[in-house]
C-alpha cells in the first residue's frame, strides 16, 4: 500500500475528523525530515481530488465535506452525469446550469446539492466545483465557415458545444470537411470553447474519411513509432538453428490453422489423434510471440501500451507490427515456426486426463478456412473431400471432440449466447454493399471448443503452480440484477429457478436460453441476460468465470493480437526455465494488478471503436433505403420510443411522437409502450413491420416509422 492509499485509510477511519499536517504525520509514523516531500504529497492529493484542504487547512476526504469525484458522462441537451471513483457511489445529476464549462469525459469534483437547492429530479443532483483533468485536448468533427469564423460541430454528440474558430486559426480548412481542432481556450458558463485548426483529415463525403475519423475521435495510433519499426525490421523472418535448440521439433506433426476466410494473422494451430487407451489426444499449438518481444523493448512497451488490436470494419489497427503478426509470428503454412505447445489428454466423456505444455518448432501443414470445413461436415461436399482429404480423418475426430466438449460444457451450466455477430462487406470505395448476420458454422465451434478447454488447463495448471498470473474472470452477476432480470422475462412466461436463496448458478441462466430456443422472443432474452451479467475482465486473482462455469479460465491463445497472452506465456516460460524466483515473483505481483486493470481498459475501448465503425457502416448502408418497409423485432423499449431490429442485424429508433395513432407511455416496469386509449402494447421481442424515415450519419441514428 503506498503512502497516498494509507492517508485514505486514515481518513476513512470512523469518526475520524479532518486533519492537521502534523496530525497524519504522525499517525503514518512519518519523521520531520520528511515533512517537505510530505506536504508535497498532500498538494499532489488535492489537485487530483482525493483530498480536500478546509479553510482551517486541515485535510479531509472530499466525501466528508459533501463533495465527490468523478468522470463527467454528459449529454447532447446540456446535462450530464457524475461517475463516481468510488464504485459504491450511485451518479449524480447535473443541470446544464451546474456544469460550469466542463466537457464530457473530464475528471471532475462535484458539490451534492440539498433538497432545497434541487428541482424535482429523482437521482441525487450536484454541482461541478472543480475540473480536476481535462480529457479533450483535441476534438473530431465537422468544419463549417462563415464570413469572419468557423466553428467545428464535435463528432462525438456527447461533446454538447461547438467549437470556435477564430479566422487566424482556420489553417485552410474549408465547410463540410473533417477536422481535427486543438482546444486554446475552454468553455465557461455561455461561452463556447475555441479552437485551431491541426489537421485536416478530408470531406466527410470522401471514401475512408468517416473511419480515420473515428480512429482520431478515440486517438488510436495509425503508425508504429520508429524505435519501433526499427527492431520489428531487425528481427530475420527465417528461424535458426539457435532459435530451435532446446524445443521439441514437431514439424512432422500433421497440423493445421483454421481461421476465416480473410484473416492474416494465424496465432493457433491444431492437431489431433487418438491414442493406444483410446483416448484424444488434442495439440494447441500457439505462436511464441515472446521469443521476439523481449520484456522492456519499444516492441514490448508499444504492445502494451496498445493492450491488444483493433478490427475496424474496413482495416485492423495491430498490436504487433506486420513483420511480426503478419510474418515471423504467423503460423503460415509450409513454414517453420516457434511455438508454445499444449497437449491435453482427453477421454469419452470430456474429462482432461492429463496435459503438457512445452516449447516447440512447428510447420503448419495447411490454411484451412472455416466455410470450407463446415460444408465438408454438414454438407459432406464433395469437391471440398477430394481438396483436403488427407485431413478429413482429422476434421471427424475433430467434430466428434467438439461434441463431447460442448456437451460436458453444458452439462456444468456454462452459458451459450447465440447473438447475432454482423458482417459488413465493403466495395473498394469503403461503401457498405452487404450487412447480414455472420454465420457460426461447426468449424467455428470446434475452434472455440478447443481454444476454452486449452486456455481453461492452462489457468488450473498455473493456478496449482500457486504463481502470480493474469486469469480472464466472470464475477457473479448482480442479484438485484437478476431479479430484474427475472421479472423482465415473466412477461415472456419464464422464471429463474431458485434466485430467492440470494445466490444464483449459471445453468439456472442457462436452463432460460434453452426454454426460448427458437421463440421470437430469443434474441431479445439472450440480448438482455448479457446486459444484466458483468463484464468480463483480466484479474490477477482466480475470481472463476461464471458465463463459463468455469473455476479456472485465462486468454493463452492469441498472444499477436492480445497483451495478456503475451504476458502469460512469459510466465509460463519462467516456470518451465525455472526462473521464478522471488524477485522475479515480487516484481509480478506489484505489475501484474496494473497489467489487469490496464488491458481490461484497452479492450473496453476497442469494443467501443469497433461497436462505433460498425454502426456507421449500418447507417450508411440504410442511407438508399429510405422509404423502404421491412419487418423486424422490437429489441428495445425507452420513454422516447422503440428499438427495432431488422432480420440484417441493423437496429433504428420508432419515436413515440410518430405513433400517431394514440398516446403512448412507457412502463419501465414491463418494458414496453402501452396507448392511453386503445390499451395497444408493444413490448420487447414483439414482430412488427417499419418503414425506414431518416439515416442520420453524423449521429449513427436510424429512425423508422411503424406500418401498420
Amino acid at each position: 500500500m503506498n503512502i497516498k492509499e494509507r492517508i485514505v485509510r486514515i481518513l476513512k477511519e470512523k469518526e475520524c475528523p479532518p486533519q492537521y499536517p502534523d496530525q497524519l504525520m504522525d499517525m503514518l509514523e512519518i519523521s520531520k525530515d520528511d515533512q517537505q516531500l510530505f506536504m508535497s504529497i498532500l498538494e499532489e492529493m488535492v489537485d487530483e481530488g482525493m483530498l480536500m484542504l478546509t479553510r482551517k487547512k486541515k485535510y479531509a476526504l472530499p466525501e466528508d465535506l459533501g463533495f465527490l469525484t468523478g468522470r463527467l458522462q454528459s449529454n447532447a441537451k446540456g446535462f450530464g452525469f457524475l461517475i463516481p471513483d468510488d464504485k459504491d457511489e450511485k451518479d449524480v445529476f447535473i443541470s446544464p446550469p451546474n456544469m460550469h464549462g466542463a466537457m464530457h469525459n473530464d475528471r471532475i469534483m462535484v458539490r451534492l446539492l440539498t433538497a432545497s437547492e434541487t428541482d424535482s429530479w429523482p437521482s441525487r443532483e450536484g454541482e461541478i466545483i472543480r475540473i480536476l483533468e481535462r480529457a479533450n485536448k483535441q476534438v473530431v468533427g465537422t468544419f463549417e465557415h462563415d464570413k469572419y469564423f468557423g466553428f467545428v460541430v464535435p463528432d462525438d454528440t456527447k461533446i454538447a458545444q461547438d467549437i470556435f474558430i477564430s479566422k487566424d486559426e482556420m489553417n485552410g480548412a474549408k465547410s463540410g470537411y473533417k477536422v481535427v481542432a486543438e482546444i486554446t481556450k475552454w468553455p465557461e458558463d455561455r461561452r463556447n470553447p475555441e479552437g485551431r485548426i491541426v489537421e485536416i483529415l478530408g470531406h466527410k463525403d470522401e471514401p475512408g474519411t468517416d473511419i480515420l475519423s473515428i480512429i482520431r475521435q478515440y486517438d488510436l495510433p495509425e503508425d508504429f513509432p520508429g524505435e519501433v519499426m526499427s527492431e520489428a525490421r531487425n528481427i530475420p523472418q527465417k528461424i535458426s538453428e539457435k532459435d530451435i535448440k532446446g524445443r521439441r521439433d514437431l514439424r512432422d506433426l500433421k497440423l493445421f490453422t483454421i481461421d476465416g476466410a480473410d484473416a492474416r494473422d494465424f496465432d493457433d494451430a491444431v492437431s489431433i489423434e487418438i491414442v493406444e487407451n483410446g483416448n484424444y489426444l488434442l495439440g494447441v499449438h500457439i505462436a511464441d510471440v515472446t521469443h521476439y518481444v523481449k520484456t522492456g523493448t519499444a516492441l514490448d512497451k508499444e504492445a502494451y501500451k496498445r493492450g491488444n488490436s483493433i478490427y475496424l470494419v474496413d482495416r485492423v489497427i495491430p498490436m504487433l507490427p506486420k513483420e511480426l503478426s503478419n510474418g515471423i509470428c504467423s503460423l503460415n503454412p509450409n513454414e517453420d515456426r516457434l511455438a508454445m505447445s499444449v497437449f491435453i489428454e482427453i477421454d469419452k466423456k470430456g474429462k482432461v486426463i492429463k496435459h503438457s505444455i512445452e516449447e516447440t518448432v512447428i510447420c503448419s501443414k495447411a490454411r484451412l478456412v472455416y466455410d470450407d470445413i463446415t460444408s465438408i461436415l454438414e454438407d459432406g461436399d464433395k469437391a471440398l473431400e477430394d481438396k483436403y482429404r488427407e485431413f478429413l480423418d482429422d476434421f471427424k475426430l475433430m467434430n466428434e471432440l467438439r461434441e463431447i466438449l460442448y456437451n460436458n460444457r453444458v452439462k456444468r451450466g456454462s452459458i451459450d449466447f447465440d447473438l447475432d455477430e454482423t458482417m459488413i462487406k465493403l466495395d473498394e470505395n469503403g461503401k457498405p454493399i452487404e450487412v447480414c448476420p455472420e454465420d457460426r458454422g461447426i468449424a467455428n465451434q470446434i475452434i472455440e471448443e478447443f481454444m476454452i478447454i486449452c486456455n481453461e488447463t492452462i489457468a488450473q495448471h498455473m493456478f496449482w503452480s500457486n504463481m502470480p498470473f493474469v486469469y480472464r474472470v466472470h464475477e457473479e452477476p448482480d442479484l438485484q440484477k437478476m431479479l430484474d432480470f427475472n421479472e423482465f422475462i415473466h412477461n415472456f412466461g419464464y422464471h429463474l429457478k431458485g434466485i430467492g436463496g440470494g445466490e444464483i448458478h449459471p445453468k439456472v441462466l442457462q436452463t432460460v436460453l434453452n426454454q426460448a430456443k427458437g421463440t421470437r422472443e430469443e434474441r431479445i432474452i439472450s440480448a438482455v441476460m448479457l446486459r444484466s451479467l458483468q463484464k468480463a475482465k483480466y484479474n490477477e486473482k482466480n475470481l472463476g468465470h461464471f458465463g463459463l462455469a468455469a473455476k479456472y479460465y485465462c486468454h493463452f491463445t492469441s498472444p499477436i493480437r492480445r497483451y495478456p497472452d503475451l504476458m502469460i506465456h512469459r510466465i509460463i516460460k519462467g516456470l518451465l526455465h525455472g526462473n521464478m524466483d522471488e524477485k522475479r515473483i515480487s516484481k509480478l505481483d506489484k505489475f501484474l494488478p496494473e497489467l489487469s486493470d490496464h488491458c481490461s481498459k484497452t479492450e473496453r475501448l476497442a469494443d467501443d471503436v469497433e461497436r462505433e465503425t460498425e454502426d456507421l457502416k449500418k447507417a450508411e448502408f440504410m442511407q438508399d433505403k429510405i422509404d423502404n418497409e421491412y419487418d423486424g423485432i422490437v429489441s428495445g423499449v425507452t420513454q422516447y420510443g422503440i428499438y427495432v431490429q431488422l432480420e440484417n442485424t441493423v437496429e433504428g429508433l420508432v419515436r413515440l411522437s410518430s405513433m400517431e395513432d394514440d398516446y403512448y407511455s412507457y412502463d419501465e416496469k414491463h418494458y414496453c409502450v402501452i396507448g392511453t386509449r386503445t390499451r395497444k402494447i408493444y413490448r420487447l421481442g414483439d414482430l412488427v413491420r417499419i418503414k425506414v424515415i431518416k439515416v442520420d450519419l453524423s449521429s449513427r441514428n436510424i429512425d423508422f416509422v411503424l406500418v401498420d
